[in-house]
């Protein structure tokens, strides 16, 4: 980390008069194992770094990256980036952040230990994955794909304004999707674990997920077209959950493709929907000591008790909006300059578990998997129509297996008629966390 702190260092040092410089400058460690039928079907091990540079010049703004550390290509893409600011339209709203004092948390997201596993220990892992899936039930035909990956990355922020920061964390996870089988019917399902290191991954979480989740529904079929309560697997959630956060930055809201737009301060969901981005917690994987900018991370309400409390932004559309940065910004790596996003959106769970709330339900569907949800959401008007797998649920019990129908209401109206939430939170590599949720009254077609 060092190391990279001193790279930035040199580069913001070479600023002219009236530039801003900002270096990002980031190193990266990835292993990617996939066996299938007790061999390996594919290994990766890979090392990469490399910085990004952002000039702004009377509010004009050019950006540069070298994927490497070399001293030279460095250089070139200094010069690039100072080249196409000079060619850049002015915007008056461009510039580096400013610190704001803001102290950031302490957050434990690094483990060396990661590191001193050897790759034969990763190539068991997931062959032992496999093994556990496939003579998990004697309806599992096979496994499609059983995978170990793990990722170690370092970054630095360093600008001519002030900013400094360096962060880094590790992460590994394990995923099996098996294949199902029953007379000619076949049915897949996935199951994974996630943590920060090998010793944190759960193998007989993902092995049963992935067997539970294919095997329950063999002799699925189209459903009756009603209306009535569904029930949102937790993996369900997080996939709408990270809709909805597109729709809750403030630079869609400057650009009129909001949902929320112009709603602040009214209820917006049911009174029991509180929603937080909170990267200052150590259990979500999108956490970080700080935003791609350098600003220490904090903790930013978003709905509180169905009322919109705000949203998030960057340090461009936070000027823009007249506002202060709510330290969200967020980028791809040091090939791209930061924009607004969430990293660790979480719904405040209930007390109940996905089977209590299962009981309470008379006339239902749990649902398992969604499809279709890039072309059938609407993020600006909030419809949406998605296909939809899961289960029936009559008198509080779970029913007959259904596939090949849709689900169909609003996101605005989905979050009016939450009417429970689970106590049972996943996180998972995503900008949220998944949580059951039981939502009433939502059209379901299929017969």
């Amino acid at each position: 980390m060092d190391d990279l702190e001193i790279i930035g260092e040199k580069i913001v040092n070479q600023a002219r008069p009236g530039e801003e410089i900002e270096a990002f400058v980031a190193w990266e460690e990835e292993t990617s194992i996939r066996v299938y039928n007790g061999e390996i079907e594919n290994l990766s091990q890979a090392q990469s770094s490399g910085v990004g540079i952002r000039i702004v010049n009377n509010h004009r703004q050019g950006f540069a990256w070298a994927g490497t550390l070399d001293i030279s290509a460095i250089e070139f893409a200094l010069s690039e980036a100072r080249d196409n600011a000079s060619f850049a339209t002015e915007d008056e709203y461009l510039g580096l952040g400013l610190p704001d004092n803001v102290a950031p948390k302490d957050l434990d997201l690094w483990r060396n230990e990661l590191s001193s596993h050897s790759t034969e220990e990763k190539v068991s892992l997931a062959l032992e994955l496999e093994s556990a899936v496939r003579n998990s039930d004697k309806r599992i035909k096979s496994v499609e794909s059983s995978n170990y990956g793990d990722v170690s990355s370092i970054a630095t922020v360093l600008t001519t304004t002030g900013m400094k920061a360096s962060y880094r964390q590790t992460f590994s996870f394990i995923t099996a999707h098996a294949i199902a089988a029953e007379g000619d019917e076949t049915q897949t399902g996935g199951g994974y674990s996630v943590g920060r290191t090998l010793t944190e991954l759960d193998m007989s979480k993902a092995a049963s997920d992935a067997t539970r989740r294919a095997t329950r529904l063999l002799g699925a079929h189209k459903p009756a077209s009603s209306r009535m309560t569904v029930l949102f697997d937790p993996q369900v959630t997080t996939t709408l959950l990270a809709i909805i956060s597109g729709t809750l930055s403030g630079e869609a809201v400057i650009k009129g493709r909001s949902l929320f737009a112009g709603r602040l301060n009214e209820e917006v969901a049911s009174s029991i929907v509180s929603l937080v981005d909170d990267p200052t917690n150590p259990s979500a994987f999108g956490a970080s000591a700080y935003d791609a900018e350098g600003y220490a991370s904090r903790s930013n309400s978003l709905i509180h008790e169905g009322v919109l409390q705000g949203f998030l932004y960057d340090t461009y559309s936070a000027r823009r909006a007249g506002v202060s940065t709510t330290a969200s910004a967020v980028r791809g790596g040091f090939s791209s300059t930061p924009g607004v996003g969430a990293r660790a959106l979480l719904l405040n769970p209930g007390t109940k578990s996905q089977q209590e709330l299962i009981e309470s339900i008379e006339n239902g569907v749990l649902v398992q998997n969604i499809s279709g949800v890039h072309s059938g959401v609407n993020p600006i008007s909030g419809d949406f129509s998605v296909g939809a797998e899961g289960l029936l649920i009559k008198a509080g019990r779970l029913g007959a297996p259904i596939k090949e129908f849709t689900i169909a209401s609003s996101l605005q109206r989905m979050l009016q008629e939450v009417v429970a939430i689970g106590n049972d939170i996943e996180w998972i590599p995503s900008v949220a966390a998944g949580v059951s949720i039981v939502v009433d009254g939502i059209s379901v077609s299929g017969v």
